[in-house]
């Protein structure tokens, strides 16, 4: 049995200050929620408030991006052993990273790698276009990332990993896939990439969450599916109504 996991994605939102009077909001009802692991995702200098503010309950924390090296010229970026005394989980390779910055399919494998030597929890993140999506192209595409995101780990790495099947389409959009839609890539195309390469006992254990557009509204209808473990949360994280959100989830 795979426990859900729902995370919230902050993005570049939220001040430490503004974060931490955000968690003191909806802390005690997030903590009180149970069968479903919940992880925040502030911006990197809310992580060290955010963290102290949820210490002592349920709730996890995570980063939104980290770099592979543990020291060295990387100007701007964090290392896996600067988030590890904050942080229990890290997002990698999220569209807007491969989108905004350059990311690429190598690099996010690296970092997993990474992430996984410091005990941290990735969350990998994949998805396609619109134009893609249009094309035909979903489930080549959306195989690839996850092959080339998952090369050279072993199964026992694999397996503790998190998936997000976000398509790029449906985040910030207001449109979200139908149930169906989700369901069948996640268990048609993500879940058998990864047992593709690391064989269908690991790819049973892996959680994979679905992300985009998802609400307080929608998202027990997506965690009806037998194959979504949870939901990569944009904006419905940033409001109270998340407590809502992650209730309706579990």
């Amino acid at each position: 049995m795979r426990t859900p996991i729902i995370a919230g994605n902050w993005k570049m939102n939220k001040t430490a200050d503004e974060a931490v009077a955000f968690v003191e909001q909806i802390r005690e009802g997030l903590n009180a929620t149970s069968g479903v692991d919940i992880v925040l995702c502030p911006p990197a200098l809310a992580i060290p408030a955010v963290a102290a503010s949820v210490k002592g309950t349920k709730i996890g924390v995570g980063a939104q991006n980290m770099y592979f090296a543990e020291s060295g010229a990387f100007t701007g970026e964090l290392a896996p052993n600067m988030l590890t005394p904050f942080c229990q989980y890290v997002i990698l390779g999220h569209s807007e990273r491969r989108a905004y910055f350059g990311e690429t399919d190598e690099g996010v494998n690296k970092k997993i790698k990474a992430a996984l030597a410091h005990g941290l929890t990735p969350m990998v993140c994949v998805g396609e276009s619109l134009e893609q999506n249009e094309a035909g192209e979903t489930h080549s595409f959306v195989s690839g990332q996850v092959k080339a995101a998952f090369a050279g780990l072993t199964a026992e790495q694999a397996s503790v990993c998190v998936i997000a099947y976000e398509p790029i389409w449906a985040i910030g959009t207001g449109k979200t896939a139908t149930v169906e839609q989700a369901g069948a890539i996640i268990g048609g195309t993500v879940r058998t990439a990864v047992a593709e390469i690391l064989g269908d006992d690991v790819a049973q254990q892996v959680r994979i969450q679905y992300g985009g557009s998802v609400t307080e509204k929608n998202i027990a209808e997506l965690m009806a599916h037998p194959d979504i473990d949870g939901a990569l949360v944009g904006g419905a994280s940033l409001k109270p109504t998340f407590v809502e959100l992650v209730a309706n989830a579990a």
